[in-house]
């Protein structure tokens, strides 16, 4: 029989314990993460949940998206995305196909065509994908008349389409600027095609001018801008509404680019586009609502305890708070609900929002650190699970003042 020495007795029992800090050995437990779960993929995997993206078939199915990244990951060679199916308006979900190749995306429905807009990898080309089966197969991006839009680097989230004067219109980053460093290397432009345009093809899209990272913006306190959302204003002119890092203040602001009416110019007024936003700092969505007549966001707004709280923190960081807000102007926001938020600002995390209106609904997808039974989340930016979620009625959501 061997013998084990007690120095090595010791060295195992470490192991052992520390097994349990990865995951290992702990019995997963997901009863307290809210909506309806997609997708949980734990944070000793080292492959952690981005980029959710939501669309509704013309057959009434919804589909859900995410990528992988994280230090196990291939997100800057070959990064993997997900595509879930959902027959019963959400509540349960089956994956239907993995792709390689596919990073920062959009599910988008146009023409009663179904396609998936975004990166091939971290700051790869721009390109599009289409499925005729319900997305569980897609095209390849090999050419300019197959689906590779733009060659280079760029970058982008999830963001919304928007049909205007013809038009399609989605806002973009290019990731090219001089300076190799996030936020500095953005710079904003917008794509744009003819609605009756083959979105294969790169011929079908105009792209804008690059508006470059500027140190000067917000007295020298400017760290980039990225994440653009294409807005028809009230005026009827075609906006980029930017995510603005801005680390110097907790009272968050987004950027208003505005672009010309023949789609090739955008321009911004350093003196009046930096425009306070309740959780600007962060992704967010803007969408407009005919039948209310306002602009409509979910977004990481921080309240003003979480300020007082969190004094001096970037507040890119604090996303464990996620608020319906709506708008008539765009500019001065109303808070209708609080629909997703934690007390703890570090580990728990709902963030990079994608939502649709569904009737009197709207319906949403999180990227959510949230406990799991397993450790919980990397960090509250390092998603480990992907959830779904209704909020029911709410146009008759109660109007309180920012």
């Amino acid at each position: 029989m061997t013998t084990l020495r007690p120095s090595l007795i010791f060295l195992c029992l470490i192991l052992f314990l520390s097994s349990f800090g990865n995951g290992v050995g702990q019995t997963p437990d997901f009863s307290r993460v809210p909506g309806a779960i997609v997708a949980h993929s734990p944070a000793a995997s080292g492959l952690y949940i981005g980029s959710p993206s939501l669309c509704v078939l013309p057959n009434g199915d919804y589909l859900a998206s995410h990528d992988l990244f994280g230090p196990q990951s291939n997100e800057f060679v070959r990064p993997n995305s997900r595509i879930y199916r959902s027959t019963n308006r959400g509540k349960t979900w089956t994956q239907i196909a993995e792709i390689n190749g596919q990073f920062w995306s959009k599910l988008y429905v146009h023409r009663n065509g179904l396609y998936f807009f975004g990166t091939d990898k971290h700051h790869g080309n721009t390109i599009i994908r289409k499925s005729d089966d319900g997305g569980v197969t897609w095209t390849n991006p090999t050419d300019g008349d197959h689906g590779l839009l733009l060659a280079g680097e760029y970058h982008c989230a999830p963001m919304p389409f928007l049909e205007h004067n013809g038009r399609l219109w989605r806002a973009m980053e290019d990731a090219m600027g001089s300076i190799k460093q996030w936020g500095k290397r953005y710079g904003a432009f917008m794509m744009s095609m003819p609605l009756d345009a083959d979105p294969m093809k790169a011929a079908s899209w105009t792209s804008s001018n690059v508006l470059r990272y500027d140190s000067t913006y917000l007295n020298n306190g400017f760290g980039g801008w990225i994440e653009g959302n294409a807005v028809l204003s009230p005026a009827g002119e075609m906006l980029d509404i930017l995510r603005v890092d801005h680390r110097k203040s907790l009272d968050e602001k987004a950027a208003f680019v505005r672009i010309s009416p023949n789609e090739k110019t955008a321009a911004f007024d350093v003196n009046s586009g930096f425009v306070p936003f309740p959780g600007g700092s962060k992704k967010f969505t803007i969408r407009y609502d005919p039948k209310s007549k306002l602009y409509w966001t979910l977004t990481n707004y921080i309240p003003d305890e979480v300020k007082q709280a969190n004094t001096g923190k970037n507040p890119a960081s604090i996303r464990n708070t996620q608020a319906l807000c709506s708008s008539k102007d765009l500019k001065n926001w109303n808070l209708r609900q609080i629909v997703l938020q934690h007390s703890d600002v570090a580990k728990h995390g709902f963030q990079y929002v994608d939502w649709l209106f569904d009737g009197r609904d709207i319906i949403l997808l999180s990227r959510t650190a949230y406990d799991d039974g397993l450790g919980g989340a990397h960090n509250n930016h390092d998603a480990n699970f992907l959830t779904f979620h209704r909020i029911k009625n709410f146009r008759k959501k109660p109007v309180d003042a920012l």
